[in-house]
C-alpha cells in the first residue's frame, strides 16, 4: 500500500532523512537546508545557535508566501527566542520547532493539505 501523501507534480517533497543527508525530490543533500514548495535551497547555518531572520531569506522572499516555517533543529528540539518569532511574524509567517525528523514528516503532511509551508532542516548528528 502506498502511504506517500498525494502533492502535486513540481513541488517538493521529503523522501527521507538520516545522519547527515535529506532526500528531497530525489536529490540528495549532504549539509543543512531549507525546504519550500516549489524548491530546495543549501542553508549555511551549521545549528540553531546561529539562526537569524537574515538567515531566513528565501523564506520571507517566497512567491506566494510562506504561511508557517517548520525548524527542524537536529536530533533534538530546540527553543528559539520570543523576539525571533516576533520576526518572523513581522515577516508573514509563522515558527514551529521540533527535531528534524518530526519537522520532516509534518513538512509532508502539511504539503499533502496544500498548506505554503516551509521547513528549515538542520541534519542529524547521530
Amino acid at each position: 500500500m502506498d502511504v506517500t501523501p498525494l502533492v502535486p507534480d513540481g513541488f517538493q517533497l521529503i523522501d527521507s532523512y538520516g545522519l547527515g543527508q535529506f532526500r528531497v525530490a530525489g536529490d540528495l543533500w549532504r549539509q543543512a537546508i531549507i525546504v519550500l514548495p516549489e524548491q530546495t535551497v543549501k542553508w549555511s547555518l551549521q545549528s540553531v545557535a546561529e539562526l537569524t531572520v537574515e538567515s531566513l531569506a528565501p523564506v520571507y522572499d517566497a512567491d506566494p508566501a510562506i504561511e508557517i516555517l517548520l525548524i527542524g533543529c537536529g536530533d533534538r528540539m530546540a527553543l528559539v527566542p520570543a523576539a525571533f518569532k516576533q520576526e518572523c511574524r513581522a515577516k508573514g509567517f509563522g515558527v514551529d520547532t521540533m527535531d528534524t525528523g518530526a519537522a520532516c514528516r509534518t513538512y509532508n503532511v502539511l504539503m499533502a493539505e496544500g498548506r505554503r509551508v516551509a521547513a528549515a532542516l538542520f541534519p542529524l548528528r547521530g
